[in-house]
């Protein structure tokens, strides 16, 4: 089909568009040349982000309703046996049927455990095709389970468009671009790009192909660094310049591995739509969670975003400065069979195996995440600001040692006991040291302590300010006498 037909199409659809479902069989007699149905629904299919409009199950096309992305989510229990397939066919195809087992089993688990390790002393990651691998096979399951989780709370709170403009930068292979297509219905419009400049980008590909119809995708083979935002948003937008930014911006488990994330993250919010939020993950462990931390401190002290949740900032003007190791847990996800047979796999002969196979070792069934949400237009999650002449600042709770006081804070933790009472670590944005929240006795008055999820805020009155020599922290006790309430969103 030519230019001046392809344009024909996209005339007549904008004109029907407002009147009825746009059928191939009917626009293909207005254009010169009469071409064939199958391309006029080629040029629709093309088109779809730029006029709008998403494919029907009967082959016609409409408008894409407005409004918020509405999302039915109840949990992950396992990654889709689909994606899976669709994994093993590549290991298939670049080791042979018997993957798991021998060298080619030795190199993978191999590189799962020297990925892991640099990531852990924070070493730089080289994503050659058999990494892309390995870490697919070790990450896959948890990072789609994550994105579904981060994704359907911000769905639940509004904060996603059934029009939806996706910016994923370092997607690898692919974990939260999946668990975003099966998280969003099918009549919604998803326009996604992805930023993935390694041979990860290969496996990725791959994944996008078992997307849905109105699931676009374009993959960008570009650094972080140089990739330009605000052209490939201008682009989303089909080039007309109202608010063309993505609605929502992903980096994740990306961060630490920039020279610089907080200039990166600067630079990629001039590409972010006024009520778009920027969604950084990393994972629990230590070091991650804390400079991801760092970063949302930095971006939220200087600007230009604020912080939505979970580390709420409560107090205008007031800085946290406490060494806030924070991160959510959700119900194991079901190994996956991939990795049971990696796990299961058979040693080869040139002794690359390396250390003594630990049973389990390549099974990851933990979804354990750090996040934060940041946002251009100020937004909260719980917007108020408290009332100081009846509660107190965490900033001020070292001068509140044996005072019951109340407070405002959020929930940043699950229970960190051993055996001993609840324990959570908690946080209003003023906070100079650590603060944690400890249920010495429970009651009707305090359970929601024990039942908030996340990043809730709380409502907490008559707490027991105590100081904690061995941790250099601050304890609330939540006795008998306090009462806990949560705050509505």
């Amino acid at each position: 089909m030519n230019a001046d037909q392809r344009e024909a199409v996209r005339s007549n659809a904008k004109y029907l568009r407002e009147v009825r479902p746009i059928d191939p069989d009917e626009i293909y007699e207005y254009v010169d040349g009469q071409p064939h149905p199958a391309a006029v629904a080629q040029v629709l299919r093309e088109s779809a982000v730029d006029l709008g409009i998403v494919e029907r199950d009967d082959g016609t096309f409409e408008p894409v309703e407005e409004g918020p992305l509405s999302v039915s989510f109840h949990g992950v229990e396992s990654f889709p046996v689909e994606y899976g397939r669709v994994l093993e066919d590549r290991l298939v195809a670049e080791y042979g049927p018997g993957w798991p087992d021998g060298d080619s089993g030795d190199r993978l688990r191999e590189r799962i455990r020297s990925v892991k390790a640099d990531y852990f002393e924070q070493r730089a990651v080289e994503y050659d095709a058999e990494t892309a691998l390995a870490y697919g096979l070790y990450h896959l399951p948890d990072y789609y389970a994550v994105g579904q989780y981060v994704l359907a709370d911000l769905a639940r709170e509004g904060l996603l468009p059934n029009r939806l403009r996706v910016l994923d930068v370092g997607a690898g292979v692919g974990g939260p671009a999946l668990g975003l297509h099966d998280l969003v219905p099918a009549d919604a419009l998803v326009d996604y790009h992805a930023v993935e400049p390694s041979d990860a980008a290969d496996v990725l590909e791959a994944l996008l192909g078992e997307t849905g119809r109105n699931f676009h995708t374009t993959v960008h083979r570009e650094t972080a660094e140089a990739f330009d935002p605000d052209a490939a948003a201008l682009d989303s937008n089909g080039g007309e310049d109202a608010d063309g930014g993505f609605d929502l911006i992903l980096f994740s488990n990306v961060l630490s591995e920039l020279d610089d994330p907080e200039s990166v993250v600067r630079r990629y919010a001039d590409a972010l739509a006024e009520d778009g939020t920027i969604v950084g993950l990393a994972p629990a462990d230590r070091n991650t969670a804390l400079g991801l931390r760092e970063i949302e401190r930095s971006v939220a002290d200087r600007g230009p975003l604020t912080i939505y949740g979970p580390d709420v900032r409560l107090w205008p003007g007031e800085t946290p400065a406490d060494d806030c190791w924070s991160f959510e847990v959700k119900p194991d996800v079901e190994v996956s069979v991939f990795q049971r047979r990696l796990d299961d796999g058979d040693p080869g002969e040139s002794g690359i195996e390396g250390p003594e196979r630990r049973d389990g070792e390549f099974e990851n069934a933990d979804v354990q995440y750090a996040y934060t949400y940041l946002r251009r237009d100020g937004r909260r999650r719980v917007d108020f600001t408290p009332d100081d002449s009846r509660v107190a600042k965490l900033a001020d709770s070292e001068d509140l040692v044996t005072e019951r006081v109340n407070f405002y804070l959020a929930k940043l933790s699950r229970d960190l006991s051993e055996d001993g009472h609840p324990l959570f670590r908690v946080g209003d944005g003023s906070q100079q040291v650590d603060h944690f929240a400890v249920l010495t006795d429970e009651s009707m008055l305090n359970r929601d302590l024990l039942t908030a999820e996340y990043g809730d805020v709380l409502s907490v009155e008559n707490a027991l300010v105590l100081w904690n020599d061995d941790e250099g922290a601050v304890n609330l006790v939540i006795d008998g006498e306090a009462v806990v309430d949560r705050v509505p969103i």
